[in-house]
């Protein structure tokens, strides 16, 4: 069929994750393509500056993401434009569906599929995303030293976040839309204890503004007294939740809580043949550092699938003749 094609491994998801593992798949002499609906590099292409990636005291996000592609095409990792739909398993196949109709046939699939922060939703949140519109503290804090931030939402990312946040910030305002917080007792506790962090309650942010450069002040609703007010600041935090994206596999993944893959220490799934990595797979934390790691682990062990299927194939030949 013309609008089937086949490697040896099929990669859906062009983040960090994703593109080392393919740079260790073509290394290893597998033909092997990545998926990316939008730009290779995933969300660090859209992340300002980057700080915390060993061996680069400062580089951009995006010629970050750029570095990974190349370096990984230069081994013969293919990268193709396309959105993938749906994984599912055939005999031996993994086969992958895109939304331009072509089909992707292969002996092994890692999902680098990554996740969303939840968005506010509000104006300016685009315009000044990655000019004081953050989702990673660790990965930005340091950007804002000397200045106000806030933090919005009551769980325990954002709790957690704005007291990490007041290592660079001379005041850190958590806004929650309720009067009680989600977090854990001993999460709140940090925080109230923290001088540097203020709460303001039962409030959303309405808008986000600036002067075409940064942000510099959000418009506040409170929820009970329907007052408007204004807070300047000099960054904004969205905690309100991330989703993974796991719900590509027609067979049911194990998966945990929030929805995240459930690996084991090679980064299988629970569908064999089927590897995952980077943000989208259970883990401590969500860092480009984290997700490289997973990256080559996959690759490796999807090698070795890989190898174990070709042997398997070989004996039974063998003993057929």
């Amino acid at each position: 069929m013309s609008n089937e094609k086949t490697y040896d491994v099929v990669i859906v998801g062009g983040g960090p994750g994703g593109l080392c593992a393919g740079l260790y798949v073509a290394r290893a002499r597998r033909s092997v393509v990545c998926l990316e609906k939008f730009i290779p590099g995933g969300q660090i292409a859209a992340t300002g500056d980057v700080e915390d990636f060993i061996g680069f005291e400062h580089i951009s996000g995006s010629e970050l993401a750029e570095r990974f592609a190349n370096h990984a095409k230069k081994f013969g990792l293919e990268i193709a434009s396309e959105e993938a739909t749906e994984v599912y398993v055939d005999g031996d196949d993994r086969v992958v569906t895109t939304a331009s109709g072509t089909t992707y046939r292969a002996k092994a699939v890692i999902l680098s599929t990554g996740g969303s922060p939840v968005r506010l939703g509000i104006p300016g949140e685009d315009e000044y995303s990655g000019k004081g519109v953050s989702y990673c503290a660790i990965c930005d804090g340091a950007f804002f030293k000397d200045q106000v931030i806030a933090v919005v939402g009551g769980g325990d990312a954002a709790v957690e976040e704005g007291v990490f946040l007041t290592k660079f910030a001379t005041k850190v305002y958590v806004i929650h839309r309720r009067d009680q917080l989600r977090a854990q007792k001993i999460i709140q506790a940090r925080a109230f204890e923290n001088p540097n962090v203020e709460f303001i309650w039962d409030t959303e942010v309405k808008e986000i503004r600036g002067n075409g450069t940064k942000v510099t002040e959000l418009e506040l609703h409170n929820n009970k007294t329907n007052e408007k007010s204004t807070l300047e600041v000099g960054a904004i935090f969205p905690y309100i939740g991330f989703h993974p994206n796991s719900d590509i596999t027609r067979e049911k993944l194990r998966v945990d809580q929030g929805g995240y893959i459930i690996t084991n220490d090679h980064m299988e799934t629970s569908i064999k043949g089927v590897f995952a990595c980077g943000d989208v797979r259970a883990q401590l934390v969500r860092q480009v550092t984290n997700a490289v790691g997973d990256g080559t682990t996959a690759a490796v062990a999807a090698e070795k699938y890989l190898e174990a299927l070709e042997d398997k194939h070989r004996a039974t030949r063998a003993v057929a003749t």
